[in-house]
């Protein structure tokens, strides 16, 4: 009896198959000996190495005397992000629900700096355009910068990019490096006498209706600005007014008291924020990998493809800085704490620790970490909607 088929795929095995196992190894490792986002890291690894095994089961492959069979890491990708980008919308709904818009809402200056931090995304779009990339990649690339993995994943989806799983690997990877990268940019562009200025943290009463009120106002706003947004701000939302009417004791919802009491939905609001959340991002992770095939992700792109998304995330924090440089001249009696402008990416909420350690470095006494916050989540709202900007202009180009 032949026996040869159980090693005859040891055989088959490539270069480039061996590339994506390290590859896997190191998303691996950095997921858990170093704890950078871990719930996402460690399955894209795994992941990748499991659809980059000759004829791996997980992938759909036809099988002589069988047919064709369908692997369930290409089927979850087919359904789940390839037909209706669902899990990364999903995830919104998640990310809504742990966000408190209370710190921005009590000062909306802070909105501002939201708005120009994601700058770096359409200058890397600029770049990656003269550097030989097709619109459509180029784009996708440049969301690289907005520091937030579903939107990057949803946007080179929606416009068809052929570097899905390098844009991928490169937001998340870069997401969990913003401990790293951001003090680097900041400093580039900083002072440690600027990075010590104090500023006192006074919060101004934001009302009940004003917070179930803003989520509902942002969507309809972004909906009529951008409307490719609505399906990323629409859940980032949703999952946010789930929050809110969780976290309020007995509530009114207004438009004719449609939810009587808000504090019924306190068990929706922590299921969107751990289980929902926990759940999509794992599937997600592992689910990507049918785009981290050995042929399509070991190639020179990928090279320029991280280098672009660095370059996007060093621009992101650099121009949030400067702007608010620029604010202070005008507003000399009420300066900002220029790294504040930095928390503008959407990285939430590393970005705003982030910020809080290098004030604190800088004088022991200076606490910012209240006005990152409001920076930071400003920078979610304002991501997605870039987001929706770049699908509906170079949708409607191709």
């Amino acid at each position: 009896m032949d026996f040869s088929f159980l090693v005859e795929n040891i055989f088959a095995i490539t270069w480039q198959q061996v590339v994506m196992y390290v590859v896997g190894v190191v998303l691996i490792y950095l997921a858990i000996e170093k704890g950078f986002e871990p719930s996402l890291l460690m399955p894209m690894g795994f992941g990748a190495i499991l659809v980059n095994l000759p004829l791996s089961g997980v992938m759909n492959q036809v099988s002589e005397g069988i047919g064709e069979t369908h692997g369930i890491i290409e089927w979850l990708f087919e359904v789940g992000i390839e037909a209706s980008e669902a899990m990364p919308i999903l995830l919104f709904i998640g990310i809504g629900a742990m966000i408190d818009f209370g710190p921005l809402l009590s000062n909306p200056k802070l909105f501002l700096c939201g708005a120009a931090a994601q700058a770096g995304i359409f200058l890397t779009i600029i770049i990656a355009t003269f550097m030989g990339f097709e619109l459509k990649d180029a784009a996708s690339i440049g969301i690289i910068g907005a520091a937030d993995g579903p939107t990057s994943i949803l946007v080179s989806q929606t416009l068809g990019s052929n570097y899905i799983g390098a844009i991928a690997v490169a937001a998340y990877s870069y997401m969990a490096l913003v401990p790293i990268i951001q003090p680097f940019a900041i400093k580039l562009v900083t002072t440690k006498k600027e990075r010590a200025i104090r500023m006192p943290y006074k919060p101004q009463g934001v009302t009940r209706q004003m917070r179930i009120l803003f989520p509902i106002i942002v969507s309809v706003i972004a909906g009529l600005v951008a409307p490719s947004s609505v399906a990323l701000v629409g859940f980032l939302m949703f999952g946010n007014l789930i929050r809110e009417c969780g976290v309020l004791e007995v509530g009114f919802l207004m438009f004719g008291n449609l939810i009587r009491e808000c504090g019924v939905l306190e068990s929706l609001s922590k299921t969107a924020q751990n289980d929902l959340a926990n759940l999509i991002t794992l599937l997600l992770g592992i689910t990507i990998a049918a785009s981290m095939k050995a042929d399509q992700f070991v190639q020179p792109a990928t090279i320029m493809i991280m280098c672009l998304g660095l370059v996007a995330f060093v621009l992101d924090s650099m121009v949030g800085v400067l702007f608010v440089k620029i604010l202070n001249i005008f507003t000399p009696k009420n300066k900002m704490n220029p790294m504040v402008g930095a928390a503008g990416i959407s990285a939430f909420p590393m970005s705003s620790r982030v910020i809080e350690k290098m004030g604190q470095e800088a004088d022991p006494q200076n606490h910012l970490l209240m006005h990152a916050v409001a920076a930071n989540v400003s920078g979610q709202i304002a991501s997605v909607v870039a987001g929706g900007v770049v699908l509906q202009y170079f949708a409607n180009m191709g």
